[in-house]
């Protein structure tokens, strides 16, 4: 319930949050919550799956969504880890552990199959990656002024490195991910091009973050697979 799990017959040495920014995709969802849970409990972790839902039909705002997620889900439960998941990627290798670093921001989606399982680029953050609570406010969390796709991960990469913290990568063997493509057609008329940034994060990471978070909470409910936080 709720898509909340703890091991049965031990106890877990690790509570993850794992948090899916969302908008009308259903079938990827299913697509990923099919995966997810079997996933994570050979992993025998404690966690809970938090869907955070944007209404409306204005651009989507992603990084906005995870703060959300974080504020939320941080009233729930101590958590060790907070994974920030797209809804699209599902993990190929059980070895690929839900954790995080003890030190640094963890990405995790280090080889994606869209990008031949390499980096796209030096910085890139985007897909999964795993921050502790510490780590989430000493950056600030992410920029809440992003809105429509991409950029928003160039910007946290860069809040990571001006908060005095380096990006660990997960292996490029055990960080791989199935991109899951409902939308073939858009996918291959449109190659993928790195998002180019609006923002100087240099000036604007101290001020715009969860310090400056401002959201109409409509609904929180408890769903046989996920918890789900509708916001406006």
């Amino acid at each position: 319930s709720g898509g909340h799990y703890k091991p049965p017959h031990c106890f877990a040495r690790y509570k993850s949050a794992i948090l899916v920014a969302y908008r009308n995709r259903e079938k990827y969802l299913q697509h990923l919550l099919y995966y997810i849970h079997p996933f994570l409990q050979r992993q025998q972790l404690s966690y809970t799956i938090y869907l955070i839902q944007q209404v409306g039909t204005g651009s989507f705002n992603r990084a906005k969504l995870l703060n959300v997620g974080v504020r939320e889900a941080m009233k729930d439960e101590d958590w060790d880890c907070l994974v920030l998941h797209d809804v699209d990627l599902v993990p190929e290798n059980d070895y690929n552990l839900y954790i995080c670093d003890e030190y640094y921001p963890k990405h995790m989606a280090s080889a994606m199959d869209k990008f031949q399982y390499v980096l796209p680029y030096k910085t890139f953050f985007g897909g999964v990656s795993a921050l502790t609570p510490d780590h989430y406010m000493k950056m600030n969390g992410f920029p809440n002024t992003y809105w429509g796709d991409g950029g928003e991960n160039d910007d946290i990469a860069a809040r990571i490195q001006l908060a005095g913290m380096k990006i660990v990568r997960t292996s490029p063997h055990l960080g791989r991910y199935k991109v899951m493509n409902y939308d073939e057609e858009t996918e291959m008329q449109e190659p993928w091009r790195r998002p180019t940034s609006q923002h100087n994060t240099r000036k604007t990471w101290k001020a715009d973050g969860m310090n400056s978070l401002q959201f109409r909470l409509l609904s929180r409910t408890k769903h046989p697979l996920y918890t789900k936080i509708t916001v406006d």
